[in-house]
């Protein structure tokens, strides 16, 4: 008898040789659920950090390289897609001004070369004060100026110079002009696409400490630009505990807006958008995220759905502790993004984190169309496939971002950030959806 699949049987003896270990009925249940099912393939990762990966930089200690992270497109013309990383505590021109980096990739993950833009490099001209966090937040914007080339937008939130900097770039990465859009607090930025129909990627500003409401509920601003590459000022949706249609369920402390959202697209096929949106200090600092369903005319909030411990499919255990860095939790929902549709179910799955968890882990969740959790995957030292080797308290997940098929070859990149107490870590993740 020939046979033409070996597996089936293979799977069948890996069960018996584990039942016939066990000798209670405890020991098996043990057993089996160590048994890892993951749908996708794990085919590795490129840690990227000064004098790693290909990236060479004059980084010091606590710049923060990698504190956001988004790709923009191919900036040079190789055919590759290229990134933008923001380091919002570098020191050119003063203490913590900011400063990104637009790295040029080779398809296997790792840098061709890179361009630093701050007060005194890139051909960015601005004056920032100290303590600007420049590239607090940033985010691939598309050919907002129409030259060819892809632009990025950048943030610097702190007062007096609270503002969102379109940056309209050369092909080798410099800054060929820029348009500075002001009072706008952004410690987290993200590109969601063109949701208003005008062909220009749209934008939300994350303000996680805003007091509207109660002290630190937190708040996001969408934000709609135009040809120019100024903001519409009169057109901005805010949305927190007294506008935009939220309503009642973010209490003082939550920081909702995080540093980064996701937007799902219609998940739930009713004709509504849905966007996730962290509150991560929320609930003792354990972490949430609430997945808004907006108007798509108004874009205000029609429905909401909060996943957290215990809540709506999530089951994993969130830490309360003390962190090193005086905060509490292991605050889930600090970051996050789309990630595509990696179970084939046709519905895109979130990548979020609790960055304050242990070393760091990062969660993907498998949701339903009604916005809850089917199952998810965590991604640590010991879970998700990768086999990573992260430092006690590497705060990994603190960035999360979607680069897409990187190699060419189907596979999807995630970038993940980590290195708390370096000079910073880019982790790029491949994943295969099975």
């Amino acid at each position: 008898m020939k046979i033409q699949n070996l597996k089936p049987f293979v799977g069948i003896l890996l069960l018996l040789s584990i039942l016939y270990s066990c000798n209670n009925d405890s020991d098996i249940d043990e057993a089996l659920i160590t048994i890892p099912t993951l749908p996708y393939q794990a085919e590795g990762f490129v840690k990227i950090e000064n004098g790693s990966g290909g990236f060479f930089a004059n980084l010091e200690s606590g710049d923060r390289f990698s504190r956001d992270h988004d790709k923009i497109g191919d900036v040079n013309g190789d055919g590759v897609i290229d990134l933008v990383i923001g380091a919002r505590s570098d020191d050119d021109g003063g203490v913590d001004t900011g400063a990104v980096y637009i790295l040029f990739m080779n398809s296997d993950g790792t840098v061709q070369n890179n361009q630093k833009i701050s007060m005194l490099e890139g051909g960015f001209t601005e004056t920032l004060n100290v303590g600007n966090f420049f590239g607090y937040g940033v985010a691939g914007i598309g050919d907002y100026d129409l030259d060819g080339i892809p632009d990025i937008a950048v943030s610097s939130p702190v007062p007096p110079n609270n503002s969102l900097y379109i940056i309209h770039l050369n092909v080798d990465g410099t800054v060929k002009d820029y348009v500075k859009n002001e009072n706008i607090i952004a410690n987290g930025l993200t590109a969601i696409g063109d949701i208003n129909g005008d062909h220009r990627v749209d934008l939300v500003a994350c303000n996680p400490g805003s007091d509207v409401g109660g002290t630190n509920r937190g708040a996001i601003d969408i934000l709609f630009l135009n040809e120019a590459s100024q903001i519409m000022y009169t057109n901005t949706v805010t949305i927190n505990s007294t506008q935009g249609g939220f309503g009642v369920g973010l209490e003082d402390g939550d920081q909702f807006g995080g540093r980064e959202v996701a937007m799902l697209g219609d998940i739930d096929n009713d004709g509504t958008k849905e966007l996730a949106v962290g509150a991560f200090m929320s609930d003792g600092g354990k972490g949430a995220i609430w997945i808004l369903s907006l108007n798509s005319t108004t874009f205000n909030v029609e429905s909401k759905v909060k996943i957290t411990e215990g809540t709506n499919g999530f089951t994993d255990e969130l830490v309360t502790d003390l962190n090193p860095n005086g905060t509490f939790g292991g605050q889930f929902g600090h970051a996050m993004c789309a990630a595509g549709d990696i179970d084939g179910d046709g519905i895109n799955e979130l990548i979020t984190g609790a960055n304050q968890q242990n070393e760091g882990w990062a969660y993907v969740l498998y949701l339903n169309a009604d916005k809850t959790v089917k199952s998810f995957t965590r991604i640590n030292n010991t879970d998700g496939g990768f086999n990573l080797t992260l430092d006690s308290e590497e705060r990994f997940s603190r960035s999360i971002s979607y680069v897409g098929d990187l190699r060419g070859d189907g596979s999807i990149a995630i970038n993940i950030g980590g290195g708390a107490g370096g000079t910073g870590t880019l982790y790029t993740l491949f994943f295969r959806p099975q």
